[in-house]
C-alpha cells in the first residue's frame, strides 16, 4: 500500500513540476528572445518485491532537469525608440558583461539602451544593466552620435546543459566550449526577436500534465482508503 501511495505523491510533485516550467513559458510568451523549456522525467529506483514471481516495481518519477529550446521561430517585431537588434539566424548570442563581477553571459534579447558612466561616455547595456560586447569583446560606447561597433555575436559548437541566468541569459558551461565568434551573422537593426513559446504545444501539454496530476490524486487517495479499510479489519 505504502509503495502505491508514495508513487502517487511522487506523481503529484513531477507534474507539478512540469506545470511550472509550462507556466514560465507561457508567463514570457512576450518577453524579448526568450527560450522554452521542456521537462524531462527519470525513473526513481526499482526494486524486487518479495514475491514468487520476482515481479520489478518502481517508486515513481521525478524530473531530472529542463532542456532549453534554442531554435528560433523567425519572429521580429519592429521596435521603436532605443537600440534594438535581433539575430536572424537559428544559432548564435550577443555577448554581455557584468559592470560589477565582469561574469560574461550570452542572449538572444536585443533590447539594448545607452547610459552615461563616470567616464562621460554612453555604454549600450542591456536590458539587466550590463555591458554589450562587440565582436571583439569590449563594451560598445556611443561617441559622436553613433555607436563605437555593432554587437558581436558568437555560438557555441554545444549548446546543449547552458545554464539559465535570469529570464533570458545563458552562462556556457566546460563542455560548450569557447565562443566562436559568427562574421558573418544576419542582424537586423530596429527590430526584435520575439519569444519562442509555442503557446498551442503549451496548452496541449496543460492538459496532459492536469490529466496525469489528476491520476496520481487519485491513486493517493484510493491507497488511503485501502490502508483505512485494511486497519480497520485488522482493529
Amino acid at each position: 500500500m505504502n509503495a502505491s501511495f508514495y508513487s502517487g505523491a511522487r506523481g503529484m510533485i513531477t507534474e507539478q513540476d512540469k506545470l511550472n516550467v509550462i507556466s514560465n513559458n507561457v508567463a514570457n510568451v512576450n518577453t524579448v528572445g526568450f527560450r522554452s523549456k521542456s521537462s524531462v522525467f527519470m525513473d526513481l529506483m526499482y526494486y524486487n518485491m518479495h514475491s514468487q514471481d520476482r515481479v520489478t516495481t518502481g517508486t515513481g518519477v521525478r524530473m531530472q532537469h529542463t532542456n532549453t529550446d534554442y531554435s528560433s521561430n523567425g519572429v521580429t517585431a519592429a521596435a521603436e525608440g532605443g537600440f534594438n537588434f535581433a539575430i536572424l539566424d537559428q544559432e548564435g548570442f550577443f555577448m554581455l558583461r557584468n559592470q560589477v563581477t565582469n561574469e560574461i553571459t550570452y542572449t538572444r534579447a536585443g533590447n539594448f539602451s545607452l547610459s552615461l558612466h563616470n567616464d562621460g561616455y554612453f555604454y549600450l547595456l542591456s536590458d539587466a544593466k550590463k555591458y554589450v560586447l562587440d565582436g571583439n569583446g569590449n563594451p560598445i560606447r556611443y561617441v559622436n552620435g553613433e555607436l563605437t561597433g555593432r554587437p558581436g555575436v558568437f555560438a557555441f559548437a554545444n549548446m546543449n546543459g547552458m545554464e539559465s541566468v535570469g529570464s533570458t541569459e545563458f552562462s556556457p558551461v566546460p563542455k560548450n566550449g569557447n565562443p566562436i565568434r559568427v562574421d558573418n551573422a544576419n542582424v537586423l537593426e530596429g527590430y526584435l526577436e520575439l519569444s519562442n513559446t509555442d503557446m498551442a504545444q503549451e496548452m496541449s501539454d496543460t492538459v496532459i500534465a492536469s490529466r496525469a496530476y489528476t491520476y496520481a490524486l487519485k491513486m493517493v487517495q484510493t491507497s488511503d482508503e485501502i490502508e483505512q479499510t485494511v486497519n480497520g479489519l485488522r482493529s
